[in-house]
């Protein structure tokens, strides 16, 4: 049998590197972009593009940085025309994680510095990705109901742009400040599974598109991307405020796993719960229906009362989407397009200090068995 190596299933705790981009305090519930509190840089009004710069970077651009990285992603927005076409060929009933997954891999072939793998290139190909995958996930969904894509408005910002090609209207003020929020939140979370996937394939010299996929794939997976897709179901099939506390105490007794609390990391309240909750909330004030938002809070509470779990980051994201209109089932591209911008950042500090990654496994299996030929079995 194998010797104790102190094994731990799902690498839980387990340091796999090091990095500069984010850390995440577990037992304070703090999460750390570059040296930068998410808290400060969601109340001091920081914008997404301005983090995806601080991701990149390690520093806040200056106004003249910032106007010029603006300018560079919103120019980048539109799609290739073979992409386009390949996205109205797909099933309209397709899985749009599946989709996404599928169009960037089919992007990286038309990517003008395809084969340059400077770190100049890669930072161009990285900001494709982070200006296309929020393209992508719009026009399949204007596709998916028979509408034409809408070609995107450069002076919007990514917050806005993505309203704006989803929709072919502008979002209010509320719409974008607090999809900004959400994008900010999204960006990074260290070590998480996509992000892994992503790192273990940039760790072969494979290419930016690869690696991207690759995160994709897995975050396509219901336990990492998804959960707030299946809060919401649970709040639609409670249906009224009402029933929430019956629901919850029936659920819990039938072991019942209640998606959207707990963390692996987080041993208090996720710090971008904190901000969501108060989204969900003004979402659903502006919408003229606040059920979702007091719905949530009641199981919330409970949650927290017998299980002693804390809402993570997606229990109040599902009320504060659906308040705001957008779809259950673009949740998870949603986390995709802000991902983009920690994943790249995470393949870019891979290639830089690269190391093939290579773990060991702790082998459980039969020992000392001799082959039998065929014909004596």
């Amino acid at each position: 049998m194998a010797a104790d190596t102190g094994f731990k299933a799902g690498l839980e705790d387990v340091v796999a590197n090091t990095s500069e981009i984010c850390f995440l305090d577990g037992k304070e519930g703090r999460l750390i972009f570059q040296g930068y509190d998410i808290h400060d840089l969601v109340n001091g009004g920081a914008t997404f593009e301005e983090v995806v710069y601080l991701l990149w970077h390690g520093e806040l651009p200056s106004k003249t940085e910032l106007k010029a990285f603006t300018e560079k992603l919103a120019s980048e927005r539109s799609l290739p025309e073979p992409v386009l076409e390949m996205l109205k060929r797909l099933p309209k009933d397709a899985n749009a994680m599946a989709v996404l997954r599928t169009a960037v891999s089919h992007l990286g072939l038309y990517d003008p510095d395809d084969g340059d793998e400077s770190i100049e290139a890669n930072l161009r190909k990285a900001a494709r990705l982070v200006a296309k995958i929020p393209t992508i996930v719009t026009s399949f969904e204007r596709i998916r109901q028979g509408l034409e894509p809408v070609a995107p408005i450069p002076e919007l910002s990514a917050a806005a742009s993505f309203f704006y090609q989803l929709r072919g209207e502008r979002p209010s003020a509320f719409e974008e400040k607090a999809f900004n929020t959400a994008l900010i939140l999204h960006a990074d979370h260290e070590l998480n599974a996509s992000t892994f996937s992503a790192r273990v394939t940039a760790g072969t010299l494979s290419d930016m598109y690869s690696a991207i996929t690759s995160a994709i794939g897995t975050l396509k997976g219901p336990l990492h991307g998804g959960a707030n897709e299946q809060v919401m179901r649970m709040l639609l099939e409670i249906g009224e405020k009402d029933q929430a506390l019956s629901w919850i105490e029936e659920a819990l007794a039938n072991k019942k796993k209640i998606m959207g609390f707990g963390h692996r990391v987080y041993r208090t309240e996720d710090p971008r719960a904190t901000h969501l909750r108060q989204l969900s909330k003004q979402a659903g004030e502006l919408a003229g229906e606040t059920k979702w938002f007091e719905m949530s809070q009641i199981i919330e509470q409970f949650v927290k009362e017998k299980k002693g779990l804390n809402a993570n980051v997606d229990f109040y994201s599902a009320s504060t989407y659906y308040s705001m209109g957008i779809p259950t089932h673009l949740y998870t591209p949603i986390f995709a397009c802000s991902r983009i911008s920690g994943w790249t950042a995470h393949v870019l500090e891979q290639y830089r200090n690269n190391r093939l990654i290579r773990p060991r496994a702790e082998y459980v299996g039969k020992v000392g068995r001799k082959y039998v030929p065929i014909a004596e079995r």
